[in-house]
Parts: C-alpha cells; structure tokens; sequence
C-alpha cells in the first residue's frame, strides 16, 4: 500500500504543475493486461483493435512510436516461480515468450490498418521478430515505423517496467509513457479509498520516497538517472496518448524536477 501523503504534500504536487512535454520520440509501456478485456485471458480482439487504433491516431501527430509490451495475459512468470514448482529464470524466460506473442499479433493488426511497423526482439526468434540491434531500431523509427519491443531486456529477473527504462534510454526517447487503468498517481489505491488524491507532477524524488508503486525501482531510478520524464496515463480513454503527443496535460508527470 502506498504511503498516504499528507495534505500539505498533496498540495504542493498539485500547486507545482511542471510544464508539459512535446515528444518527436516516445516509448510506450503497454502491460499485458492491455491485450485482454477486463478480468480476462488471452488476447482479445476487440482491445486488440483499441490499442492498434490509438497507436494510428497518435503516429498521425508526427512522433516517433516505440512500444515495450507486457505479458501476463498469457502468463505470469512471478506468479509461475512463486509456486516453487518452475526455477525464477526459467519462469521469467515463458514470461518474455508471452510478450512475443502480443508482439506478434499487435503487429499484424497495425499492418491491417495500414501503420508499418516491426517486432524487434531481445530473444533470437528469427522466424518471428527481427532481433533488438540499437541502430536498426533507429533507423526503423527514423523512417516512420512503429517498433513493437518484445521479450523484455532478455535475461531474467527484470521486468518489462526495466525494459522500457532501459529501451528509452538506448533509444533517445523523450519521454516514456506509461499506460495504466488509471488516470495517474495517486496518494491512495482510488479503487478503495474515494478520497485518494492525484498528483498532476512528481519528482522522482518523491515518487520513490513515497513507494507509490509507479514502476519497479530499477526503472524508476535508471529514469531518474538519465533525466527520462515518465507520464503515467488512463490508456482507456481514447484519444490519450495523441493529447500526450501534442503536449495536452493529462496524468501524473514524473520528472526530476
């Protein structure tokens, strides 16, 4: 449970908006759970067909689109090693499978519409994605292409949170967008308590001081230390991720100051 702030906190995140970024460049973090419809499994094609959409609406505000995804709507490598049946490594390896997976179909389904794209993978799965080469994800985005980033940073026990840190930072993304089912942070889990409180900034400072369950710590830190602004945003509302593009202010901006 996050740390609850106190109102003299709240209200100074709230009266400190920090001035909003226009990205040529951005990394999309997508979870899994994107994949599927509420409460669901798999992939399902209808959400499938959102976020292919969103994804179009936003290319046509001229930034650069990279896009880290999840995979626990196909499996959960943590929760796998928990049950002490499967090793964390080789739980985390099916993990990143998963996200192939999503890579896979979310590519296909961004050709359909008629957006270029290409799945770059961290593991060798020549017969499905090229591999992740730094320069040759450049020069795709270069040229116009969205890039599908699939199986994580390819070793265990780092999360897709860390990929998408560590893809940002190799790729000179502005900023890394971070979709969530919520429309930012907040002092309090809203789902449970009606008087939690939403940051419209943070300093990374203060997001990890507070444990406010934004990203893993790796990620956090790493973009802390490469100055990497993270917005985290309801990826429901359509339409979000074109605002955040064209520098409209939604969600909670996370920054070093």
């Amino acid at each position: 449970m996050p740390e609850t702030a106190t109102p003299e906190t709240t209200a100074t995140a709230q009266m400190n908006p920090t001035k909003r970024i226009v990205p040529k460049r951005v990394l999309l973090k997508l979870s899994g759970e994107s994949f599927c419809a509420p409460g669901g499994f798999g992939i399902d094609t209808k959400e499938l067909g959102i976020i292919a959409n969103e994804v179009l609406e936003a290319s046509k505000a001229g930034a650069q689109i990279a896009i880290v995804v999840g995979g626990g709507n196909i499996i959960r490598g943590a929760d796998l090693a928990k049950s002490g049946d499967i090793h964390q490594a080789t739980a985390d390896y099916m993990g990143m499978l998963g996200t192939v997976m999503n890579a896979a179909a979310l590519k296909e389904k961004l050709d359909s519409i008629g957006i270029d794209s290409r799945v770059l993978s961290a593991l060798d799965i020549r017969a499905v994605a090229e591999p992740f080469i730094r320069n040759r994800a450049i020069r795709h985005l270069n040229k116009g292409r969205v890039i599908i980033l699939a199986a994580g940073t390819g070793s265990p026990f780092f999360t897709t949170d860390t990929c998408a840190a560590l893809r940002a930072t190799e790729l000179g993304c502005d900023i890394l967008l971070k979709a969530t089912k919520v429309d930012g942070v907040y002092d309090a889990d809203p789902n449970i308590d009606k008087n939690a409180t939403r940051y419209s900034s943070l300093t990374f400072g203060e997001a990890i001081e507070k444990q406010l369950g934004v990203m893993d710590m790796t990620a956090l830190t790493m973009c802390q230390e490469q100055s990497i602004p993270v917005l985290v945003f309801d990826f429901k509302n359509l339409g979000n991720i074109r605002k955040v593009i064209e520098g409209e202010e939604i969600g909670t901006l996370i920054s070093v100051n």
